[in-house]
C-alpha cells in the first residue's frame, strides 16, 4: 500500500507548522518571530523606541536565521554526494529542533523577560527549527509554495485569480489555475495554524507546541518526491 504524502500534503502541514509556531512563539516571547525575518525587524524597532523586553532575541534572530540555512544547504549537499535521503534526513532534524523548542519552553517558560538566557535559548531553538524549514523546502520543495512568506503568496495568488478571471492563454490556464490552487492552501493552511496556536496558547501556554513537534513528525514520515535525490554534478 503507497504511504501517503507527496511534495503537496508535506507543504501544507509546513504551512500550517510556520504559523503555528510562529505564532505561539509570538505570544510566549514578547514579540519574537521565529520564522518571519521581516516581522522581527519590524518588532525590533518598536521595541528600541519602546524600551520594550525581547531586543537581545531580535537582535540576533537574523545571523542565526542565516547560519542555520547555511549549515543546512551543505549538509543538503553533502547527503545527497553520498546518496542519503536529504529531505527525509533534514525534515527529521527539523522535529528534533521542534522538540528542542517545545520541552525549553515548558520547562523554562512562560518569559515575562524575553532577555534572560533561558528565554534566549528557547528562541534559538525555534528559529533554528524554522530557519531549517525554509531552507529545506526552498532546495528541495521549489515548486511547492514558501511555508511562511505570506505576503508573496497572497499577492501571487491574487495576481493569478485576476488573470483567470479576466482571460488568458489556454495553454497559460492550467498552468495558472494549479498554481493558484497550492497558493490558496498555503495561505488556508498557514492561517489555520495561526489561529490554532493563538486558541491552544491561550488555553495551555507552550504545551500547544507538543502539537507542532506531532505535525512536523507527520511530515517527516510521510512518502517524499525529492526532486534533488540523485548527487549533484
Amino acid at each position: 500500500m503507497k504511504r501517503p504524502g507527496g511534495p503537496a500534503a508535506i507543504a501544507a502541514l509546513l504551512s500550517f507548522n510556520g504559523g503555528f509556531v510562529d505564532t505561539a512563539g509570538f505570544l510566549g516571547l514578547q514579540g519574537l518571530f521565529v520564522a518571519h525575518v521581516t516581522g522581527n525587524f519590524v518588532t525590533l524597532g518598536a521595541a528600541l523606541v519602546h524600551g520594550s523586553h525581547g531586543i537581545i532575541g531580535k537582535v540576533l534572530a537574523l545571523p542565526e536565521f542565516v547560519v542555520v540555512i547555511v549549515l543546512a544547504r551543505l549538509a543538503g549537499t553533502a547527503l545527497r554526494a553520498r546518496k542519503l535521503p536529504a529531505l527525509r534526513m533534514l525534515l527529521s532534524a527539523k522535529v528534533v529542533l521542534l522538540l528542542c523548542f517545545f520541552l525549553l519552553a515548558v520547562i523554562f517558560g512562560p518569559f515575562p523577560d524575553a532577555n534572560t538566557p533561558a528565554a534566549l535559548l528557547t528562541g534559538f531553538a525555534g528559529i533554528a527549527a524554522m530557519a531549517l524549514q525554509n531552507a529545506l523546502q526552498r532546495v528541495h520543495m521549489p515548486a511547492q509554495p514558501p511555508s511562511t512568506l505570506m505576503t508573496g503568496s497572497t499577492t501571487q495568488a491574487t495576481i493569478d485569480a485576476v488573470d483567470l478571471l479576466s482571460g488568458v492563454e489556454p495553454a497559460q490556464r492550467a498552468t495558472i489555475r494549479a498554481r493558484l490552487g497550492n497558493l490558496t492552501m498555503a495561505i488556508l493552511y498557514f492561517a489555520a495554524g495561526c489561529a490554532a496556536a493563538a486558541i491552544l496558547y491561550a488555553l495551555a501556554g507552550f504545551w500547544c507546541l507538543a502539537l507542532a513537534v506531532l505535525v512536523g513528525f507527520a511530515a517527516s514520515i510521510m512518502r517524499i518526491d525529492d526532486p534533488m535525490a540523485a548527487p549533484a554534478a
